[in-house]
């Protein structure tokens, strides 16, 4: 491994992410909100428990009660009196609809004049579920659309149908009371009614929307559950006022400026990656290829969420998938790096935040007796880079905007 390049990704990780935690987004957020009457906090998402311990930071005990809703390991201590839930995630649980029934309840009898203040970030989508449909089959159905590679649109344009509170669904409930919803955008382009399907934001998927997807990828849905699938979701929501606090554009500014401070010329190649893990590890090896041996510092910049289609039954995540499929594009390039790390420190099913390769990661693992094709075939990215020490390990950041990789190369 190349001690020096890793330094500069491991460098360049920890402040990217440190400048789009949502602190400094949240309190600008609250200067100038009107809040009337009782305020309740419903937070949701897995940067949850790090907004709303802002949120109460900045307003105290104006807020007479609270709910957070959060992926596992993501609550740091307690916040006042409120109730802290550590969920599912990507696939929702029991206590994704334990933690959701206690914001149901916590915002049931209000009256106009109360205020609901929502705080929504990625994620929320598993964590924050009250399904129409039982457990099992909504669990099954979350399973097959992350199996067969549906994006981040098309799996929340089901989910918004099979759940009570999805596609502005959960503003409805907090009626007659106003929302103001604050959210930290995980999807590109920032479509409101996507961002962790959307609880209180009018939906503009359409049941036809919705057919065009189950039909696509062949889903699996009982007679009863296909039927929701034609049950419209809310077009209109005359009680919220929604900010968005960040994105996955400060996320790829504060990595340009990183790589800038350690001698890169950085270069934003797109703020919308979506495609294959594995291809755009392969695009980003070979985009470094045709620069080696130019004399200068690079650093090439893609933020976005790529998918993972299953072939095998390994352990890994899609950033991690993404750095080990471009290391054969670098194979033997002594100042060539790439990573990819997702933002909330969390890669798929596993303890790492994302992966690290670079011009010898190839042939670590063939002296291990381990072919990079066959790896990525059993989608074991985790184990591969685990014996290269390439695995990014950050823990949970509190914040949650997109993924970011970048492309190394020094000379």
């Amino acid at each position: 491994m190349n001690e020096t390049m890793r330094a500069d990704a491991d460098q360049i990780v920890r402040e990217a992410i440190a400048a789009v935690r949502p602190d400094a987004a949240v309190r600008r957020a609250l200067e100038g909100m009107e809040l009337t009457g009782r305020v309740v906090l419903i937070a949701a998402g897995k940067a949850a428990w790090q907004m709303a311990k802002t949120a109460h930071e900045r307003l105290g005990p104006r807020v007479d009660r609270g709910v957070v809703v959060t992926k596992y390991g993501h609550v740091m201590g307690p916040i006042a009196d409120w109730v802290c839930f550590e969920a599912g995630h990507p696939v929702p649980d029991e206590n994704s609809f334990r933690g959701t029934q206690a914001a149901i309840d916590a915002v049931s009898g209000l009256s106009t004049r109360d205020t609901v203040l929502f705080l929504l970030s990625g994620g929320g989508s598993a964590l924050f579920e009250k399904p129409l449909i039982p457990a099992a089959e909504l669990q099954a159905v979350t399973q097959s659309l992350l199996a067969c590679g549906a994006d981040i649109v098309e799996m929340n344009t089901i989910r918004k149908r099979l759940s009570a509170v999805k596609g502005g669904r959960f503003a409805q409930l907090c009626a007659p009371a106003r929302v103001e919803a604050v959210v930290l955008s995980d999807i590109l382009g920032d479509p409101l009614d996507m961002i962790a399907s959307g609880p209180a934001c009018a939906d503009s998927s359409t049941c036809a929307d919705a057919r065009r997807v189950a039909e696509k990828y062949r889903l699996p849905l009982s007679e009863a559950t296909r039927a929701l699938l034609d049950i419209e979701t809310p077009k209109e929501l005359c009680n919220v006022r929604t900010q968005i606090t960040g994105s996955v554009r400060e996320l790829c500014a504060a990595a340009a400026a990183s790589c800038a401070a350690l001698g890169y010329e950085p270069v934003l190649l797109t703020d919308r990656l979506a495609c294959q893990a594995r291809e755009a590890g392969s695009f980003l090896g070979s985009i470094l290829r045709t620069h080696a041996g130019g004399g200068r510092a690079l650093a090439f910049i893609a933020g976005g969420e790529t998918v993972v289609r299953l072939t095998g039954s390994g352990l890994g995540g899609r950033n991690q998938e993404l750095a080990l499929a471009a290391a054969p594009e670098i194979a033997g390039l002594s100042g060539a790096a790439i990573f990819s790390v997702g933002s909330d420190g969390t890669d798929g099913p596993t303890d790492a935040a994302g992966g690290y390769a670079d011009g010898g990661t190839r042939a670590l693992l063939a002296a291990q007796g381990l072919e990079i094709d066959a790896v990525l075939a059993e989608n074991d990215s985790y184990h591969a880079l685990e014996r290269t020490g390439g695995l990014i390990v950050t823990g949970p950041t509190g914040t949650n905007v997109n993924d970011v990789a970048v492309a190394l190369l020094r000379g």
